[in-house]
């Protein structure tokens, strides 16, 4: 990963992810598509996760969880809500309880992900929405950029094998 950078903002509220990679936009897509990809680097490495169910088309569902050190599991959603392959796709992300169900009052991400080739490699944008600043206070309270970033960092060792 040549460069990562992160900007928040609270006024369109807003966390913004910017990677490039040594991949052409095709093959990045592919940690999205295939959820054993997927799982390699979506969590940080203190907080992998693992895909029940995952189908990156549009109107699906993808449920997973994040299993922390002491086996204790944080569950969560998707909704893809748009997918124009192999250039972008949106989702709704929300936490869910153990048996996939969505968690009331914890507030809905809507994210968008874009894939632009950038001479033989890829930029990879990941916008997230927040419903409120409140709301995006709390995510990074949780830890939201700091575990994004880490989980990140891992993803040029899935596009390598």
């Amino acid at each position: 990963m040549s460069t990562l950078t992160t900007e928040k903002d609270l006024d369109q509220l807003t966390l913004t992810f910017v990677a490039e990679f040594d991949a052409p936009p095709s093959r990045v897509w592919q940690i999205w598509e295939d959820p054993r990809q997927l799982e390699r680097w979506w969590g940080p490495p203190t907080l992998p996760a693992t895909f029940t169910r995952h189908d990156l088309s549009t109107g699906s569902e993808s449920a997973y969880f994040m299993t922390g050190a002491d086996g204790e599991r944080a569950h969560g959603w998707w909704e893809i809500t748009s997918v124009a392959a192999p250039d972008t796709f949106s989702y709704d992300d929300g936490f869910a309880d153990e048996h996939g169900g969505h968690q009331e009052g914890l507030g809905v991400v809507h994210a968008t992900v874009t894939l632009e080739a950038v001479g033989s490699g890829t930029r990879m944008i990941i916008e997230n929405r927040f419903e409120s600043v409140e709301h995006l206070e709390e995510l990074l309270a949780m830890g939201m950029e700091a575990g994004m970033a880490q989980a990140m960092t891992q993803i040029d060792d899935v596009l390598a094998r």
